[in-house]
């Protein structure tokens, strides 16, 4: 079995980006905090978010220059489209498929453009979750403060046992079930007390000093210490918001109600207004069918993922909506600044270096940047004027790139023209 250093995320993808990147960070941010005596998790949360947002500045920016240059020469793929919506067959297809192509290569840019920058960044937000969510397992002074408490329940007969039976370690049914947990192992053993612990509410560690009062004493301490990390503005971010205000509720301590329920208020509200500030699509009908799907499908996403992370947000310890809150408003800082950006970003000057980009890798892929440009022009000129060009009459030494290795783009782009040449020879003798 493969005994973790507590439980740090194991996943393939995002195991070593929590391990090797951002949990290192969030120690880094926390060590500094206590060094300037101020270890409040809350406070690491939201300067560990800037710090991370800050990073994938770069791509987002990237991915927006992108959404802009989209959103220009979406009239032109719109044409293309509207040319060929009723024609299915293959010769259409490949003919509409080159058309498209050639308006990309207009603007020296890929269809596949956003994605590169948004398979970066999912995972890492993804990561961000996972890190901040067990923050004891790559904090390690947060770890430290749960060290006596587990010792001393570890050694108390029947206390293990009775940890293992509160609602915090539903979640660990696999590692209580585990041979490493029957037998004892101490080191794993200690791990997922630590991780169930991590997720109990104050409730749950009262129970356990009143069941067991030997260790009452213990208990007490880590929840002093734990309670100084988590405390934030006056609310126990460990705590949920449902149990915070039950627990405000019970004992008088009404302000708390209104803090509480500002947190999933919050996290709705930055997530709104965070959608209405990135670039916004064309509502009328593009013409695509699955185009006009997807952007339906964002429309109804960007309305209820505010409230669902509202929803959510009463469940999960505070910490967590912390965390959306300060993510929604880094992002929606970054992305009043970025418009800006982009406003005053000169199109053509980036259209211009974006084909010049895209003409240095066609010649290192042995392609003639020139020729095909030529090509491409006809091509989109023939989307306004609705005709075919007679490649036939080319010299077949400057239009095809006869030095191209096999298997290679430039081949695959000599296979197309010779198929469109033969099409057009073979509609000509009809």
């Amino acid at each position: 079995m493969n005994l973790l250093t507590l439980t740090q995320y194991n996943g393939k993808i995002l195991g070593p980006i929590c391990k090797y990147i951002l949990g290192p960070i969030l120690n880094g941010i926390f060590i500094f905090l206590n060094w300037i005596h101020i270890p409040n998790i809350g406070l690491a949360i939201i300067l560990f978010t800037v710090v991370i947002y800050l990073l994938m500045l770069p791509l987002t920016i990237k991915q927006q220059k992108f959404s802009k240059l989209q959103a220009k020469m979406q009239p032109e793929l719109k044409v293309i489209q509207d040319k060929y919506k009723n024609r299915k067959d293959q010769d259409s297809q490949m003919a509409m498929n080159q058309e498209t192509q050639a308006v990309y290569a207009k603007y020296g840019v890929s269809p596949t453009g956003s994605c590169l920058p948004l398979l970066v960044q999912m995972p890492v937000f993804f990561a961000l979750y996972r890190v901040i969510y067990a923050v004891p397992a790559y904090v390690g002074i947060v770890r430290d403060a749960f060290n006596d408490v587990v010792s001393s329940i570890i050694n108390t007969t029947g206390a293990v046992d009775f940890i293992t039976t509160l609602s915090s370690a539903a979640g660990f049914s696999k590692e209580i079930a585990s041979d490493a947990f029957v037998n004892g192992d101490t080191a794993f053993v200690s791990n997922t007390v630590i991780d169930i612990l991590n997720r109990a509410s104050t409730a749950e560690w009262n129970s356990i000093a009143e069941q067991f009062p030997s260790i009452s004493n213990s208990v007490s301490n880590a929840m002093n210490l734990l309670g100084k990390y988590n405390n934030f503005l006056g609310i126990n971010i460990g705590n949920s918001p449902s149990y915070t205000i039950r627990d405000a509720f019970s004992t008088g301590k009404y302000l708390l109600v209104l803090l509480a329920v500002l947190i999933p208020v919050l996290s709705a509200v930055t997530q709104w207004i965070n959608t209405k500030l990135l670039p916004q699509t064309n509502t009328e009908s593009s013409g695509n069918e699955q185009a006009d799907q997807m952007a339906a499908s964002m429309k109804a996403m960007n309305t209820f993922m505010p409230v669902f992370s509202a929803v959510i947000c009463f469940t999960l310890p505070a910490g967590m909506g912390l965390y959306w809150i300060a993510g929604s408003v880094v992002r929606s800082i970054q992305q009043v600044a970025i418009n800006k950006y982009i406003d005053k970003m000169d199109l053509d000057a980036e259209i211009k270096k974006n084909a010049e980009k895209r003409n240095a890798r066609l010649k290192k892929a042995g392609i003639d940047p020139e020729k095909l440009m030529s090509n491409a022009a006809m091509s989109t000129r023939s989307v306004n004027k609705n005709s075919n060009v007679d490649v036939s009459k080319k010299d077949s030494s400057s239009y095809y790139n006869n030095n191209a290795k096999p298997g290679s783009i430039a081949a695959k782009a000599n296979m197309v023209r010779q198929y469109n040449e033969k099409n057009s020879t073979n509609s000509e003798g009809k």
